[in-house]
């Protein structure tokens, strides 16, 4: 387990608030250690937290608020690439009854329509681009299903 300590520019420790310096025994001993372990937990959840950025498909899901988390590998193939093949494997981050979220590098764009097929093949719905999104060279892309998909996990 790591400890963080704030130190001063002396690289002396900061003396703890008056706050945390008495003990916390008004609720009874048990209670008073489970909250002192939430508060730990919790500041370290903080701290973990506060390196770790949004992803570009966490981003975009926010506009979705029906959306659950799905981790779902597809090949996504762009339909009408002429004579190139474009196609990719990428994970379904997050779904709705009609629409999926996912990383991608395919030149896609809005109304571009394509296919996406899991690995056993129980999985090939067509769907059109709704919405792309841009962010620190990443690109997360939202599609809506064309057709009733049966097998979605996700149901109305």
């Amino acid at each position: 387990m790591a400890v963080f300590v704030q130190t001063r520019p002396s690289g002396l420790p900061f003396a703890r608030p008056k706050a945390f310096s008495r003990p916390l025994r008004a609720h009874g001993p048990e209670r008073a250690e489970r909250d002192r372990w939430r508060g730990r937990v919790q500041d370290q959840a903080k701290i973990a937290s506060a390196g770790l950025g949004e992803t570009c498909v966490q981003t975009l899901a926010r506009l979705f608020p029906t959306a659950s988390a799905v981790r779902l590998p597809i090949r996504v193939v762009k339909a009408g690439s002429g004579r190139k093949h474009l196609e990719e494997s990428t994970i379904i981050e997050f779904g709705t009854e009609r629409e999926v979220l996912f990383a991608s590098r395919l030149p896609l764009e809005f109304e571009d329509r394509i296919r996406m097929v899991n690995s056993d093949g129980s999985f090939d719905a067509r769907a059109s681009v709704i919405a792309v999104r841009y962010h620190e060279g990443q690109k997360a892309v939202a599609a809506r299903f064309l057709q009733n998909v049966e097998n979605w996990i996700i149901k109305p």
